[in-house]
């Protein structure tokens, strides 16, 4: 039986998902400015209360571990009830807990807050993995995700001067108070226009939702269980949580050590550590946009996106781990930090074909799984920052200072990126997990 003929569109497709993508765009931009604000403030902290490097590796490793272990929950609330409600919630959570943070009373209520403050952003990033999922075509969504990327690396990027600017003109309590408004308002206006489905959002016409509908797999209203056995069983999850891990460990350097390292090896003030550390993370804010579009660039020309990613990202990261090297033995700072924000650059073009990778093998269950192995990557994190710290303790103990007590570690960074990079090689995500529940 013949199918109905559709007459043609002629009007031309609105373009509410691009809107969509600006508001997960500012989302992911507060989310690392109120994550990594705290790494400008280290050193005030630990003046006020007396508080060593090895101290202050609790507070960091405090926000990882909440955030690791709410991840897959929170994405599975997100896959359940609708990314709308969970992410407002999601914000408003974890803004309080940045204004919290300045009121902390000492060390064991500051590594409570940032506990706290862990467990609210857990959230943020696999409910935004399944908003692309039901927005964005796939051909187009290595620009999407390059975009998030690169907009949390801009956060990340302004965070260290903001916070170093706020903190000299209100001190680090009030800074944190000032810096938990802008997630507030977010949430307030993302609630207001967002909507979970394209075909229900009123700034949708038929033609824009053809173009989303036709490209995605995702149904609406479908919430199937997870096959957890197809799941815990699928090498290529271990595999690329593991690779996030080893991503996280370089990453977390950046994030909350840097302006420390900066000022106790490099001797410099504030202000130039606020400086350096921002030029460090828009590095990374480059690296995330480019590696979206060169990912998107190189499947059009070969066709063949699992061969792109999985070359591509082993060349950048090892790359990346040579200009880590580069920058450890030079001894401008700035020069030194040009160098550490090339190999941030590389390292960070692989987090597009990470997300393709993991929207291929989740499948349905983007949410939880996204979770699942975002959350195996705070490992990652959790270790940089207890290493960081506890490596500079430990050659201090040993008569060490400057950069000589610092510098070292760079060596243990640079060998977990060239790990990273030959795991690369052993990426293959064509079978999903309901693949794998199917022939198991």
């Amino acid at each position: 039986m013949s199918q109905p003929h559709q007459p043609p569109l002629t009007e031309r497709p609105t373009n509410a998902r691009y809107g969509v993508l600006a508001f997960l765009c500012v989302l992911t931009l507060i989310l690392y400015l109120d994550r990594l604000c705290i790494g400008q403030a280290l050193t005030n902290i630990e003046e006020e209360w007396h508080l060593d490097d090895g101290d202050m590796t609790w507070v960091l490793m405090a926000f990882t571990l909440s955030y690791a272990l709410f991840e897959v929950p929170m994405g599975w609330w997100g896959d359940k009830y609708g990314s709308r409600g969970v992410l407002t919630r999601i914000v408003v959570w974890w803004s309080a807990f940045t204004a919290l943070t300045g009121a902390a009373l000492g060390l064991p209520s500051l590594i409570l807050i940032r506990f706290l403050f862990g467990a609210g952003e857990a959230g943020a990033l696999p409910n935004s993995a399944c908003i692309l999922s039901r927005w964005f075509p796939t051909e187009r969504r290595g620009m999407a995700q390059g975009a998030l990327n690169a907009s949390m690396q801009i956060g990340g990027a302004v965070a260290p001067i903001v916070t170093a600017v706020l903190i000299k003109e209100m001190g680090w309590r009030w800074a944190f108070a000032a810096l938990s408004i802008p997630g507030l308002l977010w949430a307030i206006a993302f609630w207001w226009w967002f909507r979970d489905e394209p075909q229900t959002h009123p700034a949708v016409n038929e033609h824009e939702r053809q173009l989303i509908l036709a490209g995605t797999s995702r149904r609406s209203g479908e919430h199937p269980k997870i096959p957890w056995r197809a799941v815990l069983t699928h090498p290529q999850v271990w595999l690329l949580g593991f690779i996030l891990s080893c991503s996280a460990f370089n990453s977390y350097l950046y994030f909350f050590w840097f302006p420390t390292y900066l000022k106790k090896a490099r001797e410099c003030e504030d202000i130039e550590a606020g400086w350096l550390s921002s030029l460090v993370l828009a590095g990374g804010a480059i690296g995330c946009m480019s590696g979206g579009f060169v990912i998107d660039w190189l499947t059009r020309r070969t066709g063949n996106r699992f061969r792109c990613r999985r070359w591509l990202c082993f060349a950048v990261v090892l790359s990346a781990a040579v200009l880590l090297l580069i920058g450890k033995s030079c001894d401008t700072p700035l020069i030194a930090a040009l160098w550490t924000a090339g190999s941030f650059m590389l390292a960070v073009m692989t987090l597009a074909s990470w997300w393709g990778s993991v929207s291929d093998l989740s499948g349905r269950h983007l949410g939880a799984l996204f979770g699942l192995m975002n959350s195996l990557g705070g490992f990652g994190g959790m270790a940089s920052q207890r290493f960081a710290g506890s490596f500079a303790v430990w050659m201090k103990e040993r008569g060490h200072i400057g950069r000589a007590q610092w510098d070292p570690m760079f060596y243990v960074y640079a060998g977990v990126l060239f790990v990273c990079a030959l795991a690369w090689l052993f990426v293959d995500a064509r079978r999903s997990v309901e693949d794998n529940r199917e022939n198991s």
